[in-house]
């Protein structure tokens, strides 16, 4: 049953509507044929061979099979259906039906995860960059602003006798670092929070402004998230799509399965676009839409990926190491960005290092996509615009102007000096050992003013 269907919606992505044709539209003829073996009482044991036979005529229809005896006139992405014929696919029974077997089915998805080991060892990302950087010295204090599973919370720790505050938005990560903590008595202070809570927390604690010697950011999903299924982060691995790094630490945040089921088609296709650089952004957002009105919400990883895979028919993608990728990478970048206001997040942790630095402070940043490594870079530049990274790469785009040297300057006034001239990339060892390290790029500052 649930075979046969999702074959045909995947098909309604491609089928074009002729609705001059009336009656004698035979899109509107199978549609009507399949309407009928939908509604079947029986849906356990439903007409596989009536199913296939419609299924074959819809596919000829699709493809333009019968091009030369009835004319297009629509060449629609998506289905190009109305709400209302999308509402006529199905009857109301076959609704409530897959209402009941998701339910069954999510029960399942959380019973697996219940009994499955809740995330892999991490690996930290460029380990020995980072200590060589940041030069971790006796009595010195350090915040890790993205501890996550403490691999380099560690390593700080080891390589000096010094101080070190960890601060992380995931309540998972904050319990490990308690842990940390009572490994170095003494020595660690956990903190619970986003970037944009650290001024408040450094406040409880007696920390002021420019009183940190290092601050040490690594962006992005940890293992421990991207590994446990029910988190919704997941590609391979079934479960809600929640997406939230604060695991519902904040009930007002919305999930991604939220997003889906309340965004409208544009909105979709910006998050799509912007924050993922997915090029069929506009397709699969239409898709989603369609998908609402036909079966239900999206709710979990796999439904969306099925979704995405619908848009993307005969795509085979390659990540950075030339191995398959899935479709749907960048639209689980997209939404799980957007879900945690991560952007946003990035540029407030960079001001915040600003003014929390000492003079001759280091800072240390690992990025694992274009995004997120443009705001570092221009904050580093001095291409800001009111504390924010400066959304074009030059400030002045006509040629025809001219400025004296000392308004540049000003302009283009930066409190960081960068250690390292060009960007550093893992090490083709390290990707062999970690293949998630190998979209890492590392950039190291001083804080000079």
């Amino acid at each position: 049953m649930t075979t046969q269907y999702k074959k045909f919606t995947k098909l309604l992505v491609k089928w074009p509507v002729d609705a001059t044709k009336g009656e004698r539209d035979l899109g509107k003829f199978i549609r009507d044929r399949v309407k009928a073996a939908f509604e079947s009482e029986d849906k356990v044991n439903l007409d596989s061979e009536l199913c296939n036979r419609q299924y074959n005529s819809l596919n000829k229809l699709a493809e333009n099979h019968y091009r030369n005896k009835y004319k297009r006139t629509q060449h629609s992405t998506a289905t190009g259906l109305s709400t209302e014929e999308c509402q006529l696919i199905l009857s109301t029974h076959v609704l409530d039906y897959l209402k009941e077997e998701n339910k069954v089915l999510n029960r399942a998805i959380l019973h697996r995860n219940a009994h499955t080991k809740p995330y892999k060892d991490h690996t930290p990302v460029m380990l020995n960059e980072v200590i060589k950087h940041l030069k971790p010295s006796k009595d010195e204090l350090y915040i890790d602003m993205t501890f996550g599973a403490g691999g380099h919370s560690r390593k700080i720790l080891e390589s000096a006798d010094c101080r070190l505050l960890t601060l992380d938005r995931d309540p998972v990560a904050y319990e490990k670092a308690k842990k940390l903590a009572e490994e170095y008595p003494n020595r660690v202070t956990p903190l619970l929070g986003k970037f944009s809570e650290l001024p408040s927390l450094l406040k409880n604690i007696g920390i002021n402004q420019s009183s940190i010697d290092g601050i040490l950011f690594d962006f992005g999903c940890s293992s421990m998230q991207l590994d446990t299924g029910d988190r919704g982060f997941s590609i391979s691995k079934n479960g809600y799509l929640d997406m939230r790094m604060d695991a519902g630490r904040d009930p007002n945040q919305i999930t991604a399965r939220e997003v889906l089921a309340t965004a409208n088609e544009h909105e979709l296709y910006k998050i799509f676009k912007i924050y993922g650089e997915e090029k069929k952004a506009a397709k699969i957002a239409q898709t989603i839409i369609h998908a609402r009105y036909m079966i239900k919400n999206i709710e979990t990883t796999h439904e969306l990926v099925d979704i995405v895979d619908s848009c993307c028919p005969d795509e085979f993608r390659l990540d950075k190491l030339q191995r398959p990728q899935s479709n749907a990478t960048k639209v689980f970048q997209a939404l799980r960005i957007f879900v945690n206001n991560e952007l946003n997040e990035l540029n407030y942790g960079m001001v915040l290092a600003k003014y929390y630095l000492k003079l001759n402070g280091r800072l240390l940043t690992v990025c694992f996509h274009s995004l997120e490594d443009t705001i570092v870079k221009r904050h580093i530049a001095g291409n800001i615009i009111n504390e924010t990274a400066n959304p074009v790469p030059l400030r002045y785009l006509s040629p025809m102007l001219v400025q004296d040297q000392e308004t540049i300057n000003q302009f283009l006034d930066s409190p960081w000096k960068a250690i390292n001239k060009h960007v550093e990339v893992p090490s083709d060892e390290e990707v062999e050992r970690n293949p998630r390290s190998r979209s890492a790029r590392l950039r190291a500052a001083i804080k000079i003013k």
